[in-house]
């Protein structure tokens, strides 16, 4: 590692605990600096808000190295204007383009038009799908942590409140995202090793409003249930409502995922019992590292490691 590359490194892990928020207008690239493009999803979630500043503050602390462009969907689901941000930075001619895919599978064919175009493509957040990139012949690094992984440290966090047989739901994301896949998996492996019940699984497509209508649903359907893991924070607070419109506060257990803001208060007072961290900032600041290494250092998308996994932290009350 380079001493430049081993400063930026450095400070890209101080910049994104700091959580430091940067200016609103994109970075442009002067003579002949490396392009890179951030295209993310949902711009109003608090976790993409996260990935922005941290980026951007970056950025601005390695101005003379690189330029960045940021794009990203207004909701989660615009899968089609995902793709089309991603043409547009194909047709700029930028030298690297790091995606939070809106969908693992169907991102995987501009990706794979934007290696053919000579461009580092690199995924934050969500991998693209492992069958739909072999089958495209690519192979397209993931910068962010094991989501299998944090769904079991909190749905073990869970099954210590809870006793075999006790029944429990499953409120995911969108089932054509690898990382809610990924996440559901983590909280079957959890639930399964301490004997529970798993009686609903529905997608919840990681929106409030969708979270707490299939909480209110899986609480009719399943009077008896008594815990809810929910894929993200969103869809926690959607449940929280839910549970609470049933008359159930204090008797069914709500799980997150992603540390938002607006979950601390539920942490702090019971009504979220966990969630997990997995540092957004990091994830964008680290991806675009990652790109950045991979020009100045001209190596071939097929030589880049398809996983660097960043950390993830159980948060409750307790470690609050």
């Amino acid at each position: 590692m380079t001493q430049n590359m081993r400063r930026r490194v450095l400070l890209a892990g101080a910049l994104a605990a700091a959580g430091l928020a940067g200016t609103a207008n994109d970075a442009t690239a002067q003579g002949g600096q490396p392009k890179i493009a951030l295209v993310l999803k949902a711009l109003t979630d608090p976790f993409t808000v996260a990935m922005v500043n941290a980026a951007r503050n970056y950025q601005q602390h390695f101005a003379s190295q690189f330029g960045l462009t940021l794009r990203g969907t207004p909701t989660e689901s615009d899968t089609a204007g995902q793709i089309r941000m991603v043409e547009e930075m194909i047709r700029a001619r930028v030298n690297a383009i790091v995606v939070a895919p809106t969908d693992s599978k169907a991102l995987t064919p501009v990706v794979a038009r934007g290696i053919k175009a000579g461009i580092i493509m690199v995924t934050i957040d969500n991998p693209l799908d492992e069958v739909s990139q072999d089958e495209a012949g690519i192979s397209v690094p993931f910068v962010g942590p094991n989501n299998r992984k944090g769904a079991l440290q909190v749905g073990n966090y869970l099954a210590g409140r809870l006793k075999a047989g006790d029944q429990v739901g499953i409120i995911e994301g969108s089932t054509e995202d690898r990382n809610a896949r990924q996440r559901t998996d983590g909280c079957k492996d959890a639930m399964d090793a301490a004997g529970l019940k798993i009686v609903a699984i529905q997608t919840g497509d990681w929106e409030y409003g969708k979270g707490r209508d299939v909480a209110s649903k899986m609480l009719n359907e399943h009077p008896q249930i008594r815990g809810l893991l929910c894929g993200n924070d969103n869809m926690a607070m959607g449940a929280v409502d839910a549970v609470r419109d049933a008359g159930r506060t204090g008797g069914v257990y709500i799980t997150g995922y992603n540390d938002i803001d607006a979950i601390k208060p539920l942490i702090a007072d019971g009504r979220v019992l966990a969630t997990i961290d997995q540092f957004a900032a990091r994830q964008a600041v680290f991806g675009v590292d990652v790109a950045l290494k991979a020009i100045t250092e001209q190596k071939k998308q097929s030589e880049l490691s398809r996983t660097i996994e960043t950390p993830l932290q159980l948060v409750t009350a307790a470690n609050r």
